[in-house]
């Protein structure tokens, strides 16, 4: 489920994942396979990249940039909304929407919520890509989840969005999990059906987002 790219003059390096950038981003190809790469064979052998862990995390950090000027407006702010916009995956408005209720049930210092007029924190895009669904950022404060339609069909494709949208809020991938474990990816392979995060995945989320943005340095 994940793989990310980040343009070349970024230099940021974290460990998570996510962000908002139009969908014309799409044009920056990710180079490093992910959570949910195309090579699903190589399943949960596949132990990732320190590019991959690295754009990921730039990706976490372009939406946190967005959640802290949000807070700089309203410092009394204690629960962070970060917005998505779905007009460049309309195949998949009912996975997205699903995953947005999953995480918004399952933890508590930040809830997802769709942006009105287009323009949101981060956004989903979908297409046919060889290497399967990732989330992507240029590095400028901007990114984007694209979702294969080919793996999207070998794999529960709520899964497959619930888990891109975990990068978002802040956690990496974790191949060798169980199917209990959402960030596990394609690692339990297709038969996995499970679109939910464990406990620990839901308080790691709480702890990064504390009182809007209080654990970001």
């Amino acid at each position: 489920m994940k793989r990310s790219v980040l343009s070349a003059t970024l230099g940021l390096t974290l460990a998570g994942a996510l962000v908002a950038l139009p969908v014309a981003a799409a044009s920056a190809a990710p180079t490093a396979s992910s959570g949910y790469a195309a090579d699903a064979n190589s399943g949960a052998t596949y132990a990732g990249s320190a590019e991959e862990a690295a754009n990921n995390q730039a990706f976490y950090q372009a939406v946190m940039a967005s959640a802290k000027a949000k807070q700089a407006a309203d410092p009394g702010l204690a629960t962070v909304t970060v917005t998505y916009d779905t007009s460049g995956a309309p195949s998949f408005t009912s996975q997205i929407a699903q995953a947005a209720q999953i995480w918004n049930g399952s933890v508590h210092n930040v809830q997802l919520q769709e942006a009105v007029g287009g323009t949101g924190d981060f956004s989903y895009t979908e297409g046919d890509d060889s290497r399967g669904s990732y989330a992507s950022t240029d590095g400028h404060g901007h990114g984007y989840i694209f979702i294969d339609h080919q793996q999207a069909q070998e794999y529960y494709s709520l899964r497959i969005v619930a888990h891109e949208t975990g990068h978002v809020l802040g956690l990496p991938d974790d191949y060798s999990g169980p199917c209990s474990e959402l960030m596990s990816g394609h690692g339990p392979g297709t038969s996995c059906t499970n679109a939910y995060p464990d406990a620990n995945e839901s308080g790691q989320v709480d702890y990064l987002w504390a009182n809007g943005v209080d654990q970001v340095n």
